[in-house]
């Protein structure tokens, strides 16, 4: 579903990439770790279109989509949650919930996502009345990827998803995103949890200094030396 291939970014003069390379089938639920700074979301925002790409091809479905506007990306089936959410604090759940939507046009398809992401944070249904800007981070968090499924996207980007975030409400998103990769949903999520993130994903990557320097299954990446040594304090 989603291919980089050699991707160069960043941001002005300063490049933050380099020949980047990596894959996500559909359905599946890959990771990128790798420390502060090393270019894990600066990938992610490329693929959403928000960061312009140097060179290289961000295919999705087989078309390449580097360098389109984020708008366009939305279209297409893309959604990228980022780690500060962008909420708009001075509209209710329920209004954060249907601005997701605006690519949707059908509206029994609208209401059918937004019972869907409902049933998947009932919470967000229960404070559906109450302005965003009053929330706690972990239902903010959880109103960010609700407001994403109401785009009804192919492929979830999801940046720092546990950032800031008490254990137990850490555990809930990660369910969530586990629930919703059983639902056939694609993800590609940047985390900082590392063990968390390689218990529950697929296949992970090891980013250092904006270049892939490991790949694998994730419970091998688990394994690794360098990993436990490094991200694991193992």
């Amino acid at each position: 579903m989603l291919e980089i291939n050699n991707l160069n970014a960043g941001y002005g003069f300063l490049q933050i990439l380099r020949d980047v390379s990596l894959k996500v089938d559909e359905a599946e639920y890959v990771s990128l770790i790798g420390p502060n700074g090393a270019g894990k979301s600066t990938t992610l925002k490329t693929v959403a279109g928000i960061v312009k790409p140097m060179s290289g091809q961000v295919l999705f479905n087989g078309d390449d989509i580097g360098g389109q506007p984020g708008n366009r990306v939305t279209r297409l089936g893309v959604s990228y949650i980022s780690e500060e959410m962008n909420l708009f604090t001075n509209m209710t759940v329920h209004e954060n919930m249907m601005m997701g939507a605006y690519t949707v046009r059908d509206k029994n398809a609208k209401n059918r996502l937004l019972d869907f992401a409902y049933g998947l944070f009932p919470r967000l249904e229960e404070r559906r009345n109450q302005l965003a800007g009053t929330m706690s981070g972990g239902e903010r968090k959880m109103l960010g990827i609700g407001r994403s499924l109401m785009a009804d996207p192919k492929l979830l980007l999801v940046d720092e998803p546990s950032f800031g975030l008490a254990p137990q409400l850490t555990d809930q998103v990660f369910e969530s995103l586990d629930t919703l990769r059983n639902e056939g949903k694609t993800i590609l999520v940047v985390e900082q949890n590392v063990a968390k993130t390689l218990s529950v994903t697929d296949r992970g990557y090891v980013m250092e200094n904006g270049r892939i320097e490991l790949e694998g299954p994730s419970s091998e990446l688990a394994g690794n030396p360098h990993v436990r040594k490094v991200f694991l304090g193992i």
